[in-house]
């Protein structure tokens, strides 16, 4: 399976359905108490893009998508509406808004990724695939230039600086980012008679690990 950098049509995910998935083992004991497991340490997204289509152009734009990632052979890029910015959906993007890790003054590169707190938990989500130009860090108190000071891998989700950052100054970032995904179906099943009349195809998509 190949990954095509591309981008699903943002008008068309625009309303979808998804959000994450886990996979909980349980056990229930005869005294009434259980044990939970999990075989996932993270977790995975899946969508329904069908309730974003709106018109019969939608339609045509679906199957064209469709058929060039060969149903579900290649991944893509697909953008969360409800969650796809580092920073809340009320603030601005900053460099400082996820903590990447720290420095040691000898590694140069650092993955991107986002926390999920609540409590004293904090769920770190690996970021593989940032939006080209979005990307923005700092180290320590100092916002950087990307160009001059720092690049980025978008195939990957990796910073690189320029120079190593000193031992122990904090390395942060702020950016957009999409989710790797493929069509969970090698069938689209549409009836132009159902979507004129209100009901809307399934179009299912899932996430997939890199």
């Amino acid at each position: 399976m190949a990954f095509h950098d591309i981008r699903f049509p943002p008008a068309l995910s625009f309303g979808a359905l998804g959000g994450p998935e886990r996979r909980t083992e349980i056990v229930r004991l005869a005294n009434g108490f259980e044990e939970r497991n999990t075989p996932w340490q993270a977790s995975r997204r899946r969508y329904d893009a069908g309730t974003g289509l709106r018109a019969l152009d939608d339609l045509e734009t679906l199957i064209a998508f469709f058929e060039a990632r060969q149903g579900m052979l290649h991944a893509f890029r697909w953008k969360d509406w409800g969650d796809f910015r580092s920073a809340p959906a009320s603030t601005d993007m900053t460099p400082f808004d996820q903590l990447l890790g720290h420095g040691d003054g000898q590694t140069r590169d650092f993955a991107l990724r986002k926390g999920y707190a609540s409590g004293a938990q904090t769920y770190w989500r690996a970021v593989a695939k940032p939006v080209a130009g979005s990307v923005q860090a700092a180290v320590g108190q100092d916002a950087l230039l990307q160009g001059n000071d720092f690049s980025v891998d978008t195939a990957r989700g990796v910073i690189t600086f320029q120079r190593p950052p000193e031992n122990g100054a904090e390395i942060r970032a702020g950016f957009e980012f999409d989710v790797p995904v493929r069509f969970d179906t090698d069938m689209l099943q549409i009836s132009v008679a159902s979507f004129r009349a209100g009901e809307v195809p399934k179009v299912p998509l899932i996430e997939v690990r890199l």
